[in-house]
């Protein structure tokens, strides 16, 4: 059982409480944490902002030496962070490596681009002035951590807050906030600059809304739901603040005729059973053609029923726990809703056998669901494959797009041509074709409701510069 402390102002500190941190897949204590309080999430900002003037003006060569004494630190406890992963979430051993990963990428991939950032002549066109563009950083961030990826979401908002030289306070999941707090541990071990980061959690409608209605931030960053990312716009209206938000989606997933059924396959069922299906770009509506429904409806369900799912670090476990029982009584109501307005269960749908003691809920997978349905229009969040058939194009396109959320579709089909064209007109951020990929250079971005900004890539490290122009007459 691990016990960890808040990291606020170079230090590692207790407040004046402390919470359990209970394993889902088993419901035992995996470790405790000290809480955060007002006072607490004061301090935390408050040497934040003491910080900046340091930390924004400290030469970009330093800020790189010091990633690269985090790195160094985290590649050194990697099996310390993963086991915080494993135990806090249930999440089976191989995976936690993935989430432990974009942390080492992350802090390699911003420290050389911050490098390549270098302030550029604007041509006047008078002939009257010279003009500097440079980027500065943008001042005190703020950092609201969803929890189905404890160190990834971390590693999205740490690696370039620190290169463009951010002074950043990391607010996890009080549900997931071993791993984070275990990165509070090593900025501690590596004497980091006191301020430049600082990790607490708390109660998010005492401790959240206070970092966000704070003035100090000027800029508030998300990975959550969208409804989550309203509210902090709401709360955080004290102040003129820039915001960087990934939030909800509603994946569709458009699987044509002609395309390589196999593939289709493994990638849903990837994409849906890992992580337990508590993915933002997971598919959450699957269409088929329907003539090829019935041969790839049975190649989903052969895949679905060969998930191994548990909870040993030295087996071969494909699919760990949901985040609570809470998370567990909400997707199974939306699989009993969704049967009761005509839905076809064949697999799933219930707690695994053998399994009844944690929150675990076998890979489901559902047929005949429509619109009417709930989990149809809100994001399941959960490893649930819900599948519908197609037969007019234009008309599915027009339903992928009927959705507030527009963060990730799906296309599988060996016509390139009709691939590109309606990647065009689906209204997603990301359009994946035939395949998936994901890492830190490429961009992670969505549309309408699905948030502003960018994770990944150097178009993030946008959200944490602002730009400045020096201009000079060239007649004095």
């Amino acid at each position: 059982m691990f016990s960890k402390k808040m990291y606020v102002d170079g230090k590692l500190v207790v407040g004046n409480l402390t919470a359990n941190i209970i394993n889902p897949a088993n419901n035992l204590i995996a470790g405790d944490i000290a809480v955060a309080g007002l006072q607490q999430a004061e301090s935390a900002l408050q040497a934040a902002k003491a910080a900046l003037p340091m930390w924004s003006t400290t030469p970009v060569a330093e800020r790189v030496e010091w990633m690269g004494k985090l790195l160094d630190a985290v590649i050194m406890n990697e099996t310390h962070l993963r086991e915080c992963i494993h135990l806090e979430m249930g999440k089976p051993w191989e995976a936690t490596g993935g989430d432990y990963q974009l942390l080492v990428d992350s802090l390699r991939f911003y420290a050389e681009e911050i490098q390549h950032m270098a302030p550029e002549e604007f041509v006047d066109r008078e002939g009257t002035h010279t003009h500097i563009i440079s980027r500065q950083p943008v001042g005190v961030v703020a950092a609201f951590l969803a929890w189905n990826f404890p160190v990834l979401n971390l590693a999205y908002k740490l690696g370039p807050a620190l290169a463009a030289g951010c002074p950043i306070v990391i607010k996890p999941s009080i549900k997931t906030p071993l791993s984070a707090y275990a990165v509070g541990e090593l900025c501690h071990q590596i004497g980091l600059p006191a301020g430049v980061v600082n990790i607490i959690t708390g109660n998010d409608s005492e401790v959240g809304n206070a970092i966000s209605a704070s003035t100090i931030p000027a800029m508030l960053t998300l990975i959550g739901s969208t409804r989550t990312g309203l509210h902090i716009m709401r709360t955080g209206a004290t102040s003129v603040k820039r915001y960087s938000m990934e939030l909800g989606g509603n994946a569709p997933v458009l699987v044509f005729a002609d395309a390589d059924l196999d593939l289709a396959a493994d990638i849903i069922c990837s994409l849906k059973f890992t992580n337990s299906g508590q993915i933002c770009v997971a598919p959450n509506r699957v269409y088929v053609d329907e003539s090829v429904a019935d041969e790839f409806i049975k190649k989903v369900v052969e895949r679905a029923k060969a998930v191994t799912v548990g909870f040993n670090k030295n087996a071969d476990i494909k699919m760990g726990p949901v985040i609570d029982e809470e998370s567990l009584i909400r997707i199974d109501n939306l699989v009993k809703d969704a049967v009761s307005k005509g839905a076809t269960l064949l697999t799933g749908g219930c707690k695994p056998e053998g399994l009844e003691a944690g929150a675990f809920y076998a890979p489901t997978v559902l047929v005949n669901v429509t619109s009417k349905m709930n989990l149809y229009s809100q994001e399941i969040f959960g490893p649930v494959i819900s599948l519908m058939t197609f037969t007019n194009t234009e008309a599915l396109v027009s339903e992928a797009n009927n959705t507030e959320a527009g963060l990730t579709a799906y296309i599988f089909t060996r016509d390139l041509a009709k691939a590109d064209r309606i990647a065009s007109e689906l209204q997603f951020g990301e359009v994946q074709i035939n395949g998936v990929k994901y890492s830190i250079e490429l961009p992670h971005c969505g549309m309408k409701q699905s948030g502003i900004g960018v994770d990944c890539s150097n178009l993030a490290l946008d959200d944490f510069l602002v730009t400045k122009r020096i201009s000079r007459a060239l007649n004095v």
